[in-house]
């Protein structure tokens, strides 16, 4: 008689980010049921978010519908929705309107702003991890300079051009240099009442330096490149207030209308319900194979695992080459275990006992491909192993790798072209304000 083989586990993978994507892209021919499960219809290549909120793309450039890239799959679904909570007794992922069972779990639902038990700074300064983020981002800083236009008070007028960017981080340094390129470079000669050029971009760093986490030379060069530029740059300093009118800045104030939030990071409440926090950020610690201690039938895989490389001592960073990498090393430990599951009769994947053992496994193991981040025009820094990048060199390996990630034709065809047209022209193609104008058209009311 024929063998009778047990059916195919089901996998559930939570998140579509670079992690969730690149798992259930790795197992397109693994004998499993594959369910992707997000809240939004679309993957975002968020390195690139930035320059929607700088008005040099459009979403659509950097997002591409998450059913179009699974549609050929035929072991893989798509399902929009959101998970609360993980009953990991039972098996299933909660969702706001429903469950959905798994016998393997991969958590990848990435991280959020944190503003470090300030809350209420979130309506003032909005952080940057959505296309809804970079849109609002984007009719913020645009409107500013409409609100400039018509503003006749020298002193309301200069706090509408103050933009302060907390967080000197990639994403900090990155639309600190975007932003002040456009009003010196791309839009001078848009506006008859206001000099744009005289903008102030002010980057504030609790830390010493710039870039925490590349080698200190290149964060000089960062900060060297950004204040030629015009930025001014605040090291060693922490927010301690913002409102309406402003920010504090220790004992400083600066009267300034637009805030951007490039600091921190944390965990979504998600985490909190499978296992207790590693780290302040509520990230989760994992095994050297990804999966949660006490729990093998769930990985945590990207910015929401902490995981430390046996050869640094340090976290994984949390960007997109090492998702992608967990992503690969989870899809490796998951067809062998799905083989074994088949082979041996096993019911369902991850239940273990005497007579069926789990699969061997080998711990991930991490390879540095390097760090980049760019500055302005045709400057950026970066190091790739003992090699350290800066300037035009490190900007054009910058524009080359993330064209490279790109998942779609098309999105390469149109980034290569738009920054083409930008780099010749110093001209942005997607200043379009979406969304109310009154409320920053208006100031707010001064304090009583």
């Amino acid at each position: 008689m024929p063998e009778t083989l047990a059916p195919h586990p089901r996998l559930v993978i939570i998140g579509a980010g670079f992690a969730g994507l690149t798992l259930a892209r790795a197992l397109n021919r693994a004998p499993l049921q594959i369910t992707l499960l997000d809240r939004r219809n679309h993957h975002l290549f968020q390195p690139l978010l930035y320059q929607v909120a700088t008005a040099s793309l459009s979403p659509a450039d950097i997002a591409w519908p998450i059913r179009k890239v699974l549609s050929r799959q035929r072991n893989a679904r798509v399902l929009l929705g959101e998970a609360v909570r993980i009953d990991a007794a039972r098996r299933v992922v909660v969702l706001t309107d429903g469950e959905v069972p798994y016998d393997i779990l991969a958590l990848c639902a990435g991280v959020s702003h944190s503003y470090f038990g300030h809350e209420q700074w979130a309506p003032l300064a909005p952080g940057l991890k959505s296309v809804e983020d970079a849109v609002e981002i984007r009719r913020r800083f645009l409107l500013a300079f409409e609100a400039a236009e018509r503003e006749e008070d020298p002193a309301a007028r200069r706090a509408r051009l103050t933009f302060i960017v907390v967080g000197g981080g990639p994403t900090g340094v990155e639309l600190a240099g975007a932003m002040i390129e456009i009003a010196r470079r791309a839009i001078p000669a848009d506006f008859r009442s206001i000099d744009t050029a005289s903008a102030r971009i002010v980057l504030v760093e609790g830390s010493p330096r710039l870039l925490a986490a590349y080698p200190p030379d290149l964060s000089a060069r960062a900060k060297r490149d950004l204040e030629q530029l015009g930025v001014e740059i605040i090291l060693g300093r922490h927010v301690t207030a913002i409102d309406e009118r402003g920010v504090s800045i220790g004992d400083e104030r600066i009267e300034a209308r637009n805030v951007l939030w490039a600091a921190g990071v944390a965990a979504g409440p998600l985490a909190a319900t499978i296992g207790p926090a590693t780290d302040r950020a509520g990230r989760l610690g994992v095994n050297p194979d990804l999966t949660l201690p006490d729990h093998p039938e769930i990985f945590v895989l990207g910015d929401l695992a902490v995981h430390i490389d046996p050869r640094t001592g340090l976290p994984v960073p949390g960007i997109a080459p090492a998702a992608m990498q967990m992503a690969r090393h989870a899809a490796r430990v998951i067809r062998s275990r799905a083989a074994g599951s088949r082979a041996t009769g096993v019911p369902a994947l991850g239940h273990t006992s005497a007579n069926h053992p789990q699969v061997s496994e080998l711990p991930f193991t991490y390879h540095d491909k390097g760090m980049l981040a760019t500055i302005g025009r045709a400057r950026a820094v970066g190091v790739i192993g003992s090699l350290h990048l800066r300037g035009l060199l490190a900007w054009l390996l910058w524009a080359v790798v993330h064209i490279s990630y790109l998942i779609s034709a098309r999105s390469r065809i149109v980034v290569m072209y738009q920054w083409a047209w930008e780099y010749l022209l110093f001209q942005r193609g997607a200043r379009l304000i979406i969304g109310d104008t009154n409320l920053h058209l208006r100031d707010p009311e001064p304090p009583l």
